[in-house]
């Protein structure tokens, strides 16, 4: 991440540490902000030459507004990093579909994730155990595969959604939404002025990005959750609250809601589903879905462009596969 903006310094910039998911990591030590950052000092640091002959210069744990300065002294004319793709919310825009993968989710296991080409990850916010101080690494990763960071909050809070976005995700998804009012609400904390009133701060996405409240608000993907009965009675009002990128129907409270607490393939709970799809494309508006195996087909014929899949099903699959073999050779 210090290569890409910070690396027109010299030939490359590089972190002097072996715990690199994310290389970043040790960035979070905060050297005194005052300090006067001197070009002697720099060039007083360990370098190393490559094999194409280009310098490396050697940092450790240095605050990002200490490089920051650097940049603005020595290269104030020079461009500034461009904000990342968000890639979901670019092929959502195409009417491409886009497949976020969900699970245990830690800045290791969303490394082997992005080499199944997925177009992000779901970072469970409201019911798993991430927190504020997760989020950066994980999204971090998820930066280094180019994978959508897509994070579930526990509420429709505006200090939760737009912290949630300040410390590194890409998108935001908001449980329980079941008015305009509400969905009104997710805009407001979840896009910069003239859309919204997110607070103002820079993201971690917006490191060395210039002017990135301007640009922000076109890259960050909001979903929405219709997730009770009575959010699915109001759908048609819902679907009138502009800048919302997916309107997420989930089938487990959706049937609680509904009395059929475990029942989410219950005619009458699927009736529900099915109608909201059907809404929801009729209004020109993005459908979500809980993806499986056994749906992925139909959902994606009903309209559906947007979908959550989680690995763990396939992991305890391929266990049950593999120990059926095994019994079967040892008995």
């Amino acid at each position: 991440e210090i290569g890409r903006i910070y690396g027109n310094i010299y030939d490359l910039v590089a972190l002097s540490t072996f715990d690199c998911v994310p290389a970043t990591r040790n960035l979070a030590r905060i050297i005194d902000c005052q300090t006067v950052f001197r070009r002697s000092w720099l060039e007083s640091l360990p370098r190393l030459t490559s094999d194409g002959g280009k310098s490396i210069i050697v940092i450790d744990s240095l605050s990002d507004a200490i490089l920051q300065s650097a940049h603005t002294i020595w290269n104030g004319s020079r461009t500034l990093a461009e904000i990342r793709e968000n890639r979901v919310k670019q092929k959502l825009g195409r009417g491409e579909v886009a497949v976020v993968l969900s699970g245990n989710t830690t800045p290791d296991m969303v490394e082997f994730m992005g080499t199944l080409d997925f177009d992000g990850v779901w970072v469970e916010g409201e019911h798993g155990p991430i927190d504020f101080a997760d989020i950066p690494d994980i999204t971090r990763a998820c930066d280094l595969w180019g994978l959508t960071s897509v994070v579930r909050v526990n509420a429709n809070e505006p200090g939760t959604i737009y912290r949630t976005l300040d410390v590194g995700a890409q998108g935001i998804v908001v449980p329980h939404v079941n008015t305009a009012d509400e969905a009104r609400a997710v805009v407001d904390a979840s896009k910069f002025a003239p859309i919204g009133h997110r607070g103002m701060f820079t993201s971690r996405q917006g490191t060395g990005v210039a002017d990135y409240v301007h640009k922000a608000n076109d890259h960050t993907l909001v979903v929405i959750l219709i997730e009770d009965i009575i959010a699915a009675n109001n759908l048609s009002e819902i679907l009138e609250v502009d800048n919302i990128d997916v309107f997420f129907v989930a089938p487990g409270d959706l049937a609680q809601s509904m009395g059929f607490l475990g029942q989410v393939t219950h005619p009458e709970v699927q009736s529900v589903i099915d109608n909201a799809f059907a809404q929801i494309k009729a209004a020109g508006r993005t459908s979500g879905a809980l993806a499986n195996d056994a749906n992925i087909e139909s959902y994606i014929g009903q309209g559906v462009t947007f979908f959550m899949t989680g690995w763990a099903p396939w992991a305890a699959a391929g266990a049950r596969s593999f120990l059926d073999k095994v019994a079967g050779a040892s008995s």
